[in-house]
């Protein structure tokens, strides 16, 4: 059985290349274009941009499996890429899943399999994008109001009913949601929360995935915080590097 999977899994992989192949020769497939969709955020373990779309063959399994309904399929209001998988983190970010299900369930390539844990997780990073938004500098208590936009998120499973018993401990304190809700093992090597004027501020570090949970969970009308999709630590912290 296990052997007739792999032979599925080849064939999908190799005959979808092969159709590709001469749809590129043809000009027609990827467009500079096409690789404004660079900027969706993708799930786990997604190759390079270019690669990704030339793979993927939209058979929306990785979406299937999440459990948390993090994945969603590009329609035309997208533009390029459609119906290839992305994440908007501020609808719902990626929890790093321990077992990496959706990079499992890819049969073509697209999501690298070489993507096993958390750690081993790069979709971009976060980012301290509108400092004047967060209302853990502004030394504000986080509401219920706050609480109550993100309880309007997915709900259908006990996983993300978890996610919203955990957020309503925060109503009425000061807002350290985007540190203590980082779905990261050893979260404080990718998130910490650190003195600032009268308050505090996220900081990031270089174990930051850009799972995005951070951007879905942050209390502020606008996202104080958000993901850079594909950038590392390094483009963005070190070379500068903004888009």
């Amino acid at each position: 059985m296990k052997e007739l999977q792999k032979d599925r899994r080849d064939f999908i992989k190799f005959s979808t290349l092969g159709i590709l192949g001469l749809t590129l020769g043809a000009g027609i497939v990827i467009s500079p274009h096409a690789l404004q969709a660079q900027m969706k955020l993708r799930p786990p373990g997604a190759v390079s941009e270019k690669e990704f779309l030339a793979l993927c063959i939209k058979c929306g399994q990785c979406l299937q499996v999440c459990p948390y309904h993090s994945i969603k399929l590009s329609d035309m209001a997208k533009g390029h890429g459609i119906g290839t998988p992305y994440i908007d983190a501020r609808e719902r970010g990626c929890y790093a899943c321990s077992a990496v299900p959706c990079v499992l369930a890819c049969p073509s390539g697209a999501l690298n399999h070489a993507c096993e844990k958390p750690e081993d997780i790069k979709m971009g990073i976060a980012v301290l994008e509108f400092p004047n938004k967060c209302i853990a500098i502004t030394n504000e208590l986080v509401t219920k109001e706050q609480i109550t936009r993100i309880h309007s998120h997915p709900n259908s499973r006990q996983l993300e009913q978890d996610i919203l018993d955990k957020l309503d401990k925060f109503e009425g304190k000061p807002c350290t949601i985007c540190a203590d809700m980082c779905p990261i093992p050893n979260a404080s090597s990718a998130i910490s929360m650190v003195s600032f004027g009268n308050g505090m501020k996220p900081e990031i570090y270089d174990k930051c995935v850009g799972c995005g949970a951070c951007e879905e969970l942050c209390p502020a009308f606008e996202a104080a915080i958000v993901v850079k999709p594909r950038l590392t630590y390094e483009d963005y912290y070190i070379k500068g590097i903004k888009s």
